[in-house]
């Protein structure tokens, strides 16, 4: 979904239609595809001016599958006012009609074959290429450089501040997972202050490590239900079905402290000395968040990790 957002917000694809119905016109482009305005705007962009707009993306099912709206960030487009016809050998030569003639204030909606409006090479893998799309275009300001650094930069601390607040409230899901998670297997964890809890099953007599410090590190990665999606040791690959042939396994070399793996493990290791054998229980917000990490790890997964410290190099 990701790499389908960016592309929309790059492209221009689509946006929301904003607004209730005040007049509607339906006009066709050079390539047949059908649009109907639901409010008409009047103020043209000029060469080189931003076009700000939300939109919405529907499937045949009628279920909106990206929205601005919901992800918080308008797209945008320059306007190029130098192309006035319209290739129809071109991949989306109707669909670039369209974008090329939005005002303000407009509100347009069309269907099309997905195929058609993102081009047969780029249609999402959830949809098929026949499958009518509906999208709805909400054009809200039309902006020129200096203004669209301005604009960008609000979007920006928008974002950030609802992706804070979003991960707040995710670790207080987690954190509740996790003590839910030691209660039933009877474990007795210590948590910092970020949410990361740890068990330190053996304390090593070797040297602390510290952020900059190279360690060599033996591990098994585990979610709640405990299937584990990754491990330095041949017997317990093997032992779990996700022995993989061609890898070496040995132990995991990694400078710590510098973003070089999550931050669950960036701070846990620095609990440890050399020698040392702990478990790391990690909210998903110090590990890989809202995004799908591989076939076990899904959104917002909690990990678990048994970390044995080998060495660690000053």
């Amino acid at each position: 979904m990701k790499k389908l957002k960016s592309l929309m917000l790059s492209a221009g694809m689509v946006a929301t239609c904003l607004g209730v119905v005040s007049c509607e016109k339906t006009k066709t482009t050079e390539d047949g595809t059908e649009y109907t305005y639901i409010n008409e705007g009047t103020e043209k962009p000029e060469n080189g001016q931003f076009v700000i707009y939300e939109f919405t993306a529907k499937n045949s099912k009628d279920s909106v599958f990206i929205s601005s709206l919901e992800n918080g960030a308008p797209a945008y487009m320059m306007h190029n006012d130098s192309i006035k016809r319209y290739d129809t050998t071109k991949v989306r030569p109707g669909i670039d009609e369209i974008f090329s003639q939005l005002k303000k204030g407009d509100s347009i909606q069309f269907t099309a074959e997905a195929s058609k409006i993102f081009g047969e090479m780029n249609t999402p893998p959830f949809l098929t290429p026949e499958e009518k799309v509906t999208l709805n275009i909400g054009v809200t300001d039309i902006l020129n450089e200096e203004d669209m650094q301005d604009f960008m930069t609000k979007v920006q601390e928008k974002q950030q501040a609802k992706m804070a607040k979003e991960a707040e409230t995710q670790l207080a899901t987690d954190i509740k997972m996790i003590q839910d998670y030691m209660a039933e297997k009877n474990i007795n964890a210590t948590k910092t202050e970020s949410g990361l809890f740890y068990v330190l099953e053996e304390e090593g007599n070797g040297e602390p490590v510290e952020e900059g410090n190279t360690v060599k590190v033996h591990y098994t990665g585990y979610v709640l239900d405990g299937t584990i999606f990754d491990t330095s040791k041949e017997d317990i690959a093997k032992e779990n079905d996700i022995f993989i042939e061609d890898r070496d396994y040995e132990p995991f070399e990694v400078m710590v402290g510098k973003g070089r793996v999550i931050p669950g493990w960036d701070e846990g290791l620095q609990l440890l000395k050399g020698g040392s054998k702990a478990k790391l229980l990690i909210p998903s917000t110090l590990a890989y968040g809202p995004r799908q990490a591989g076939e076990v790890i899904s959104p917002n997964s909690i990990l678990v990790f048994d970390v044995e410290v080998l060495d660690v190099q000053k």
